[in-house]
């Protein structure tokens, strides 16, 4: 039963991309070389949500793990604002912070999940890993589109 609330709250955040679609808007941006194809979202943001929906439920099952759970929160929070701001409201500047922010959190939430438990650990590196080139495009479609 935990994992579903957990899944839920990855639905929630991921639904999020369907009511602010990317758009002519978007397409209309100068982007980097390394804007991964359209296709890759929807993939890796599946992976991703199925590994972080697995990985805050096995924090549930540990002892001292309030603390990280907090940053869960935080995170999907933060995850969940990101995509009606940039893409809905076009505020890539606002975007920028929320992502900055999210990137820490998970960052932190990486380190604090390895030394609880190595497999959250890893399930949550992927997320990570992701958020580092959504951070960088965030960054450059900022500096190339003023």
């Amino acid at each position: 039963m935990t994992f579903l609330v957990f899944l839920i709250a990855c639905g929630a955040a991921a639904s999020t991309g369907i009511i602010f679609k990317p758009g002519q808007w978007y397409e209309e941006l100068v982007k980097p070389s390394f804007t991964p194809p359209k296709w890759a979202f929807p993939v890796a943001w599946t992976i991703i949500y199925l590994l972080l929906a697995w990985a805050g439920y096995r924090l549930t099952l540990l002892p001292g793990s309030q603390e990280l759970l907090a940053l869960w929160a935080a995170q999907i929070a933060l995850n969940t604002l990101w995509t009606p701001v940039f893409f809905g409201a076009h505020r890539i500047f606002a975007g920028m912070l929320i992502i900055t922010l999210l990137w820490l959190v998970v960052a932190v939430m990486v380190v604090m999940a390895f030394s609880l438990d190595t497999l959250s650990g890893f399930l949550l590196l992927p997320y990570l890993l992701w958020l580092c080139v959504a951070t960088a495009l965030n960054f450059s479609i900022l500096r190339n589109n003023r």
